[in-house]
This record gives C-alpha cells, structure tokens and sequence, in this order.
C-alpha cells in the first residue's frame, strides 16, 4: 500500500511540500485561489485543482486515490475568523470562512480517509466548529489528539503558535515530539544575503526584494533598534496615536527583528515595516520576500512567480505569510509516517 494525501485549502504549497519531504505523496491539492497555481504545480508533485471546497464531493477526492491507498487528508481551513489578529467585528458564526471548517468536516464524514491533520490558529479550539469537527471524528470512531505547538522548537526561526489535530483510524496518534531538534533563529537563516536598500532588488535573486520606504518611515527605521519599537524615535517622528494612553501599548509595530532570535510570526504583511515588528535586523528596510519565505522555511529554489519575476510584492507576500511553515508540514508527515509503523501499517 502506498500512503497518499489530499491537501484541502493547499495555497501555493507549503505543507503540501513538507508532507512531501517526510515521504508521503501528495496526489493534488485544493484551493479557490488560481494565482496560487504555479507556484504549486511547480514546485510539488502534484496537481492543482482549482475549486470551491464548500462544492467538493467524495467522488472527485476519491478519485485522486487508488483503491490500495492509505488515504490522508491534511489541510488549513482559512484562519481568519479564528485569528486574534481579525477585529471582532469581522469575527463569528456570520464570517462566510467558518464555513470552510464545517466543509471540511463534512468530506471527513463522505471520504471517511484514514488519517487526517488539521493545523490553524490556536484560537480556533475555543470555537463551536472546532468541537463540531471534534464530534464528526468522535461519531466515526477516529482517534485524535490536538495540541498548540510552538514551531520554534521544530526549528522553524520564529514565534509561531499553531493549532495542530492529528486522527487515526488504526489507533492513538500525536505529533512528533521536537526533543532533538535544534533551535534556528534569524541569523542562522537570512544573515548570509546580500545587503538591499529600501525598494532594491537583488541582482543575484529576484525574490529577493523590498518595498520602498517613504521618506519619513525610513528616517524612522534609522532611529529604531533591534528588539525595538517606535519609543526610540524622536518626538517629531512619532504618530498621533503613538501619544495617546491607548496607542502607548502597541508596540509592536514599527520594530526591528534581533538577529540572534526568532522572529515574530510571519503575516501577509511582513514586507510593510509599519505592520508588525518585521524591520531588517540591521539595514533600514523591512523583510525582502526571499527572507519571509525562508523564515517560513521555503526552499531556496521554491519560485512563486516563472523565474520568480514578481508583479506584486503584497500577492506573493500573502501567498508566503498564509502558508503552512513547510518543515511543520514535514513534522506532520514524519508524525503520521511513525504512527502507521507503530500500528504496522506495511506501506511503500
């Protein structure tokens, strides 16, 4: 038997190409998305199916299986909703999002795969659809564990909490403890690329590249310090809001990474220095995309663009910060690897 997978909501690929990595082949992947397309058919083995997963049916997903597979379905229903990042406004039963999580329960229930894993925002467990999935499992007699992993101690380099479910068929199944696995941080990752200035691109990589700064926010950066905010800038660079009770708390915009440390969780808006802490560690730029992707743990050679000619730093950003960190895909596919051999489950 060959174990194969189905990645629901794939993106441009990155756990789909971690769950490559650990040995697992991963015969197409979903999303409403198409730009999302060539990044994922080229740099995976496997297919890219452009559609509306609340319109998938048994039917079409089994028909990417053979009927000697050992069926996995992995995913990451959009996380928006659950996110603490998304206002309360935009939050609830009445975000059309949640619906993808209760989809995705419903395919469980019509596919019936032999394993699954979910991975999204620690928030999520809290939520009516988490416990909604948690019972489709109970009622098909699945095992499952969840639990919210740190990725920097899967030494993936920065602050990045995920929700991560794991069920089984065959019998208990947990993630893969990170006992061995050593710790990377922002130096070990982007400190060898050549310097740019704020809008450069490099001349030896073209993902590596920058958005241009304004005059003001790059006086701004020239005043803050790693592991620092705003608070080190003179008066007169400051916001409004910077002034005022309420704004004196976010202080974590405007900042600068520390070179021999993780770095926060990589947004779709790294590449904005206003929005988050995501200020080069030492030159006065924010992130290139080639340094979100690597932080994100993308191959080198991953290209998101044919030649990785990009024509929107905020598309191919978005693409990069909704992924799945690629080595946790491949802790997830290593997990599930282990746990069919504990079981002796024979597969090629």
């Amino acid at each position: 038997m060959s174990v194969s997978a189905i990645d629901l909501f794939c993106g441009v690929g990155g756990l789909t190409r971690g769950i490559e990595d650990s040995g697992i082949t991963v015969k197409a992947g979903f999303d409403l998305d198409e730009s999302c397309r060539y990044a994922y058919e080229y740099n995976n083995k496997s297919a890219f199916i452009q559609c509306d997963i609340g319109a998938l049916d048994a039917d079409t997903i089994n028909s990417y299986f053979d009927e000697s597979d050992i069926k996995v379905i992995v995913g990451c229903a959009p996380c928006q909703p659950f996110s603490s990042c998304t206002p309360r406004t935009h939050s609830g039963k009445k975000n059309d999002k949640w619906g993808m999580l209760n989809h995705y329960s419903r395919i469980v229930r019509e596919v019936k795969p032999d394993i699954i894993s979910m991975e999204n925002v620690p928030q999520l467990k809290s939520t009516e659809p988490f416990e909604q999935f948690l019972k489709t499992l109970e009622d098909n007699e699945y095992h499952y564990s969840y639990s919210v992993v740190s990725c920097e101690e899967y030494g993936i380099p920065q602050r990045r909490k995920r929700l991560i479910l794991l069920a089984s068929r065959y019998g208990p199944i947990f993630i893969k403890s990170p006992n061995g696995i050593q710790k990377r941080t922002v130096r070990d990752v982007i400190g060898s690329l050549p310097a740019l200035q704020d809008g450069e691109i490099s001349s030896t990589d073209s993902l590596h590249r920058c958005q241009k700064l304004s005059e003001k926010n790059r006086l701004r950066i020239s005043h803050s310090i790693p592991g620092g905010s705003w608070e080190t800038w003179p008066d007169e660079l400051k916001l409004d809001c910077h002034r005022t009770k309420n704004g004196s708390s976010f202080k974590s915009v405007y900042g600068r990474m520390r070179w021999d440390d993780s770095s926060p969780t990589i947004t779709t808006e790294f590449f904005n220095y206003g929005s988050g802490r995501f200020g080069h560690p030492e030159q006065n730029r924010a992130l290139s995309l080639r340094e979100g992707a690597l932080i994100q743990t993308f191959p080198v050679d991953y290209e998101f663009e044919p030649g990785n000619d990009i024509k929107s730093i905020a598309t191919t950003a978005t693409h990069i910060g909704n992924a799945v960190p690629v080595k946790l895909g491949e802790i997830i596919g290593t997990s599930i690897l282990e746990h069919l051999s504990e079981y002796g489950v024979t597969h090629d």
